[in-house]
């Protein structure tokens, strides 16, 4: 039985990291005051234990398998997620994702020019060889997260040939993390502190600040849909998840080795087929199964709160899993270009999304700092920094995200779908028209969105 438990130990390990991060933010004021989660504390901590080699053998590649699919578990559970009913906001809340969706699509092609332009202006300087796809890598650990990090880097480190390509989107992945906490809390604050904000009963209280509840403070996980005598409802929703799973895998080794005979120009579609974009054929499969037990009459089987809860667990485990991946060793031998493409990258963001915010009449701070954290982190970092300025969720902005979540599906289906997992097969002429066309679609859509129905 010995050799079944190093993927125990490692996932146990990681989830007692969480666990410090828990203790060190309840214990030290000054971790409190920057407001940093217990999964990035964790994460911290994990990545010096590793690198220090005091971890128990545990090395960094050890983690990478766990950031991959708790970010694709995370994603598949939000997507099985019910929408919550209709009501008199609706088309405000439309309006308010497609903005959130445009100006995520946007950031999703600026970071990738920007990433792309410092590496090229990196070698010049330093008559350097650097590929400058391992600037465009950026927009896919900051815009993405880490599971497309992993996924996209896979596909084009070992079918494309670009070298080191999963390991720098991990250090975006995590450095956006650190990003849209270091900015996005200081944002939030100098809100709160100036009244910009719109619910005024927004307070950082003590619980707040610690991360642990009071233990009258009595908030439900989750509605039991189960009967605990049959099986408990927890696990009925991991089935839910699981099965999802296992349909994405069976459809994909089915479909695959058709999709090996196809080629478009030079490329295998095979690798749009394959596991490493488990990710987004696992999202359409969960709309579908949604879609399905709605019709069929089965949707309060789901529980939205017992389904938040899985898909944070995920997220939580997915930060602390990237930074822990993240080897010391080629972080120090890159240093200033990942450096230079991260502050790039950060202050264009910065003014995307907060100088189109400048523009809004209704939730401009909230709608900026949201949108942010979901350009740097993910849509849980953007959910965080809300939850700063709004943490009882009264203003629309949270039932946008949802609309959100769908749209830019949708509105960057072809650089997600048809441009990202092979981009190092296109010539840098193509990428650029593609990247700054849909730049400025967006920016022009942007500027109709706010003038019609945001102003």
């Amino acid at each position: 039985m010995t050799d079944t438990f190093p993927g125990i130990i490692t996932f146990a390990f990681l989830v007692s990291l969480i666990l410090a991060g828990v203790g060190l933010r309840a214990r030290f004021t000054w971790i409190q005051s920057t407001l940093v989660p217990a999964s990035l504390i964790a994460g911290l901590l994990g990545f010096t234990l590793v690198n220090l080699e005091l971890s128990f053998g545990l090395v960094n590649s050890d983690f990478t398998v766990f950031a991959f699919h708790c970010f694709t578990l995370s994603f598949m559970s939000l997507v099985l997620t019910g929408s919550e009913p209709r009501t008199r906001q609706a088309s405000s809340i439309v309006a308010g994702g497609s903005w959130l969706s445009v100006i995520w699509v946007m950031s999703l092609v600026m970071q990738a020019m920007v990433g792309l332009a410092v590496i090229m202006l990196y070698n010049y300087l330093t008559e350097g060889d650097l590929s400058y796809f391992l600037g465009m890598i950026a927009t896919h650990g900051f815009t993405q997260g880490p599971g497309q990090a992993l996924a996209l880097g896979g596909i084009w480190e070992q079918a494309l040939g670009i070298q080191h390509a999963v390991d720098f989107g991990l250090i975006y992945a995590s450095a956006g993390f650190v990003v849209a906490f270091l900015v996005g809390v200081p944002m939030a604050r100098h809100a709160i502190r100036q009244g910009i904000h719109t619910n005024k009963t927004a307070r950082i209280d003590e619980e707040f600040l610690k991360g642990v509840m009071h233990p009258e403070s009595k908030i439900s996980a989750g509605r039991q849909v189960t009967h605990a005598a049959n099986v408990d409802s927890l696990t009925f929703h991991l089935a839910i998840l699981g099965l999802a799973y296992v349909l994405t895998d069976q459809y994909l080794k089915l479909i695959q080795p058709i999709a090996n005979t196809w080629q478009l120009g030079d490329v295998n579609l095979g690798l749009i087929f394959s596991h490493n974009l488990f990710f987004f054929h696992g999202l359409m499969v969960c709309m579908l199964l949604r879609l399905s037990i709605d019709r069929l009459g089965w949707g309060h089987l789901i529980d939205n709160d017992t389904q938040k809860r899985i898909t944070g667990t995920s997220v939580d485990l997915m930060v602390v899993a990237t930074i822990l991946s993240i080897q010391f060793s080629l972080l120090s031998d890159y240093l200033l270009p990942i450096l230079l493409v991260c502050v790039a990258v950060t202050l264009t963001t910065g003014l995307l999304c907060f100088g189109y915010a400048r523009r809004l009449n209704h939730y401009p701070i909230e709608r900026a700092v949201t949108i942010f954290g979901c350009c740097t982190g993910s849509t849980g970092s953007g959910l965080l920094l809300l939850r700063i300025l709004d943490p009882d969720l009264s203003t629309p902005i949270a039932k946008e995200l949802a609309f959100f979540n769908v749209a830019i599906l949708v509105l960057g289906f072809h650089i997600l779908t048809l441009m990202a997992p092979v981009l190092p097969s296109f010539g840098l002429g193509t990428i650029s028209l593609v990247y700054l066309g849909t730049f400025l679609v967006g920016a022009l859509a942007l500027t109709v969105i706010t003038k019609r129905t945001l102003a």
